[in-house]
């Protein structure tokens, strides 16, 4: 019999030695078998909640050229993560004579196999959310407490041990001299071309572009807010811009980005007039941001 291997990991967080480990279980299942593996599906950083995995779907379209008859996962929940998907691609491999096997859960056949891999299936999508839960939880408390809740750290802030955002004491002037140059009549493109030549860059240790400097200008947590979904804490991390200044370069960044064109409003609805002397060939409207 030939089998192929599914592997997966969940986040950026896990790292390769959880694939491998996977594939060497697999392995050893298959060979302790006589099955002969020909071939790996990997699929890295992406949850088992969703079916959106390119490395899954090519396998369960490789299904159906019957070039192998089993799927070898280490676990259930490596295949998939919630009843509906467990269900709805298990049948397309039986359609396709392929069976599913978990190198690591005996599951037997019949009725009883049915019922356990049921249960197994189940469990691991309330394991996924009670998860789900939990890292909300967590993040919550994170932004309650004034901490780092994981993606891209602002210049201008490191984050220490215990995840309190502190101040850079390197790049921080230059973002108090980013707003300030701003508000004295710099240009956006200007910021961009000052900060780049004086080898200044972003924390992901790229260079500056139009789009990271309007980023920047437009960073609430310069003021001292953390945020969470619809959860706002001010004055909960340090202070690099005084919020009076930080206003004041928002609504010239709104006015800029209006491109000279007037705005009008009337009741709820924002309209645009486009003027006279204006070269541009498309109206522009936007509806002014509340940084109040």
């Amino acid at each position: 019999m030939t089998a192929v291997i599914y592997a997966r990991y969940s986040s950026d967080n896990q790292r390769e030695e959880s694939i491998e480990g996977q594939i060497r279980e697999c392995t050893a299942y298959a060979e302790k078998n006589g099955i002969t593996v020909i071939k790996h599906y990997i699929d890295r950083a992406l949850s088992a909640k969703t079916d959106n995995r390119p490395e899954f779907q090519q396998m369960i379209k490789d299904s159906e050229k019957r070039l192998f008859d089993i799927v070898l996962v280490w676990k259930l929940d490596r295949f998939a993560r919630n009843r509906y998907d467990s269900a709805h691609y298990e049948y397309q491999l039986e359609r396709n004579h392929v069976k599913l096997v978990s190198a690591t859960e005996p599951i037997s056949e019949g009725p009883a196999g049915i019922m356990v891999k049921s249960m197994l299936t189940g469990m691991a999508e309330y394991y996924s959310a009670e998860l789900s839960e939990k890292v909300v939880r967590g993040m919550t408390e994170n932004v309650l407490k004034g901490k780092y809740n994981g993606g891209t750290i602002p210049i201008g802030y490191t984050v220490d041990e215990e995840k309190f955002f502190q101040i850079d004491p390197l790049k921080a002037p230059f973002v108090v001299e980013a707003f300030q140059r701003y508000n004295d009549g710099a240009t956006m493109k200007e910021l961009m071309n000052w900060l780049n030549d004086s080898g200044v860059t972003t924390n992901r240790n790229q260079k500056f572009t139009y789009n990271s400097i309007q980023t920047l200008l437009t960073n609430r947590r310069y003021i001292g807010e953390n945020r969470f979904k619809d959860i706002v804490m001010p004055d909960s991390i340090p202070v690099i811009i005084e919020k009076e200044l930080f206003i004041r370069i928002n609504r010239i960044t709104i006015s800029a980005g209006a491109s000279g064109l007037l705005l009008s409003f009337c009741s709820a609805a924002v309209s645009c007039i486009m003027p006279q002397k204006a070269s541009f060939s498309k109206t522009f409207c936007h509806k002014l941001p509340d940084f109040t």
